[in-house]
């Protein structure tokens, strides 16, 4: 009796040609990419570009430049405040990103758009400028910053605490590493 042959399967390796092309990032909006051209025709590599969204950007910039610039993405550009300030702590990196989140009431052509400038500090000795005198609305996003990640903000009049308690002697709660007693 003949025995019956079963039908051959089908590789589960695809033929050389059949392999996809590397995923190209989408072409940048056209006004976005306006912005950023004329921030990296002020800036040059003092800027870092992250992305550029519609309705969004974020760049990144050193520490140092961060006054500068966001007086510049005020005056010149039109971010006219700062909607709020948040932060990211990197531990595996030693660093603490601080993020401010601009956007316009003046410009109508900007009044959907986030503009994101960040920076990043130690995060043994988290220190960075304040931009209280760019943009006042910071004022109480700088000193939460402060109180829940522990960044000092040189130059801010009152990096105190206005949310933990006063007696409040464990690490910054928003750290990675906090760790709530008992748990």
């Amino acid at each position: 009796m003949p025995v019956a042959s079963s039908p051959p399967k089908p590789s589960a390796a695809k033929p050389a040609s059949a392999a996809q092309p590397p995923k190209k990032e989408p072409e940048a909006p056209p006004f976005e990419k306006g912005l950023v051209e004329e921030l990296k025709q002020k800036f040059g590599d003092s800027i870092k570009v992250v992305f550029v969204k519609p309705l969004r950007i974020k760049i990144m910039v050193e520490p140092k430049d961060i006054v500068v610039i966001a007086t510049f993405l005020r005056d010149s550009m039109g971010f006219d405040h700062a909607e709020s300030v948040a932060g990211t702590d990197y531990p595996k990196d030693s660093q603490i990103e601080v993020i401010y989140h601009l956007g316009s009431y003046t410009r109508e052509d900007l009044a959907a758009h986030v503009f994101a400038l960040t920076t990043r500090t130690n995060r043994d000795d988290a220190r960075l400028p304040t931009l209280i005198n760019v943009y006042k609305s910071v004022e109480y996003h700088e000193r939460e910053t402060f109180e829940m990640l522990g960044v000092y903000f040189e130059g801010h009049p009152r990096n105190d605490r206005f949310l933990l308690p006063e007696d409040w002697a464990d690490i910054p709660p928003l750290r990675k590493d906090f760790r709530i007693k008992g748990r």
